[in-house]
């Protein structure tokens, strides 16, 4: 999904924009305030801050897309997302 996610900036010219914004999407720990990366990427703070939410819901979709192929029906995409957190949360501690 990262990689669909990826090649979908790339295509719309924005894969250097898609690069800085990863690490709020994979949570990763050395990723810099909004208030350094913000001028970097010649954005407001909320500029910024409404781009990162535009990622992680088109990464959502993407993920909730991908669930449903491995589902028998689609009420079953919100009980699997719900498994999947919890595993995630119980990994993070």
């Amino acid at each position: 999904m990262l990689n669909q996610l990826k090649a979908e900036s790339e295509a719309a010219g924005k894969g250097a924009f898609f690069a800085s914004l990863l690490p709020y999407l994979t949570g990763a720990q050395d990723r810099l305030p909004y208030a350094t990366l913000a001028p970097n990427l010649g954005l407001s703070e909320a500029a910024l801050k409404m781009a990162i939410h535009r990622l992680r819901t088109r990464y959502g979709e993407l993920l909730r897309k991908e669930i449903a192929q491995t589902v028998a029906t689609p009420s079953e995409v919100d009980e699997e997302i719900r498994y999947l957190l919890s595993i995630l949360a119980r990994t993070a501690n």
